[in-house]
């Protein structure tokens, strides 16, 4: 009899784990997937999110205690707080809070990206600038970016990828 009781309770406890890995949360990044982005404009060290799909309202937590910031295509520093939240719809990303760009000796707020085709658009309000998806394939590592390791900067292709600026608005 105990023995029986022994093998149903482990029959159970089977069959409760691999009900809980078929519903699985997918990772900020297979989100990201979902409406077209990808993964690399979230650094790695996602810890949790949350996301109300009838909304797109999202957050997102890093781990660590403070910002995550690094260097991008040698003219760019980007800042991560722990926290970040904002709208997400596919192809869009807006009401960003969380996520700034360092450019000349100020920190301003992104508070849009738009993915059209291959390119992402990344805007501080009347500024913006186009990269290409394919440099965002893979997540940054805080504090080092894409560049952590010395032999992937001897990989890369003379000339890397290029920004374009332009104004928006009535100017």
């Amino acid at each position: 009899m105990l023995a029986h009781r022994l093998l149903l309770l482990l029959a159970v406890a089977a069959a409760a784990a691999a009900s809980g890995t078929a519903f699985a949360k997918p990772t900020a990044y297979e989100v990201l997937a979902d409406y077209d982005f990808p993964p690399g404009i979230l650094p790695k060290g996602v810890v949790s999110y949350t996301l109300d799909n009838a909304t797109g309202a999202f957050t997102a937590t890093l781990n660590g205690s403070s910002s995550c910031e690094f260097s991008i295509q040698g003219s760019y520093t980007l800042r991560y707080k722990t926290e970040i939240s904002g709208t997400i719809a596919t192809d869009h990303l807006t009401d960003l809070e969380g996520v700034s760009v360092k450019v000349l000796l100020f920190w301003l707020n992104i508070v849009e990206v738009t993915r059209s085709g291959d390119n992402l658009e990344f805007s501080i309000g009347i500024v913006s600038a186009d990269f290409g998806v394919d440099n965002f394939l893979e997540s940054p590592t805080c504090g080092c970016g894409f560049d952590c390791d010395d032999l992937l900067m001897l990989q890369k292709q003379p000339g890397g990828a290029t920004a374009k600026l332009r104004l928006r608005g009535a100017f």
